[in-house]
């Protein structure tokens, strides 16, 4: 399925900047010493098999898991100490893997949720009316439960729900995961449209031939560690990447 190209590595300022950073669930070490960063307005990609420590990056940057080292800084703030919903109110989003929609609720209300702090509650209205521009169709089922959407359908919302906090960066996790062919093109069509709005993507995917054809950077993990970077059509050419990962 073709995808849109984006050539070149790290341009412009830098947005997030992991340095050394080791997650922990609990007493279980995920990554070890892990180091990278995603640029403002770029989209950067996060690649590794099942196990390798992508989740467990996001979850610590979020707030939701401890870590060891770093800094990790958002823009000029350090945010090591700070707790998830002050991310969030810095421009941290992220949409989880599985989507973790309210299922008894509406569309709409999935959307307002997102939108819980000072400044997103100012531009809900906008908000809301943007994510129907992207998908016309769940207008006429904004008061439908979030339940009895179709797994493509959810995957959308849950994106649109990430969204109405007005994020900076918007992380992604597995969001084509489980999706059929069509709705896994929307999605990357979904990230792209996003990301031109000069909003920063951190995309965690196993789909790795398109997220390398999208991604300005990307990273490898391996084990919990980052074993190759570059640019995200470089990557493709890759003998180890090709070898692994696109069965080449």
């Amino acid at each position: 399925m073709p995808v849109p190209k984006n050539k070149g590595e790290h341009q412009g300022s830098i947005l997030l900047d992991v340095a050394g950073v080791s997650v922990f669930y609990e007493s279980i070490q995920a990554t070890w010493d892990v180091s990278f960063q995603v640029s403002e307005q770029r989209i950067t990609g996060l690649l590794g098999s099942n196990g390798a420590g992508k989740t467990a990056l996001m979850k610590a940057i979020s707030g939701l898991l401890t870590y060891r080292g770093g800094p990790v800084r958002f823009g000029e703030t350090v945010i090591d100490t700070l707790p998830p919903h002050e991310r969030v109110l810095l421009g941290i989003s992220l949409v989880p893997e599985g989507r973790k929609l309210f299922p008894r609720l509406s569309v709409e209300e999935n959307l307002e949720i997102g939108a819980f702090n000072r400044r997103a509650r100012r531009e809900i209205k906008q908000g809301i009316e943007w994510f129907y521009g992207m998908f016309p169709a769940l207008l006429t089922r904004r008061r439908q439960m979030a339940g009895s959407l179709s797994g493509g359908e959810q995957q959308m919302l849950a994106i649109g729900r990430g969204m109405m906090s007005r994020p900076r960066l918007l992380m992604l996790d597995e969001p084509s995961l489980g999706l059929a062919p069509l709705m896994v093109t929307q999605v990357f069509k979904m990230v792209e449209s996003i990301n031109r709005e000069k909003i920063s993507v951190l995309l965690v995917e196993q789909n790795v031939r398109n997220t390398l054809r999208l991604s300005h950077m990307a990273y490898v993990l391996e084990n919990g560690h980052v074993t190759l970077q570059g640019a995200g059509e470089d990557l493709l050419r890759d003998e180890h990447v090709r070898d692994a990962y696109l069965g080449l």
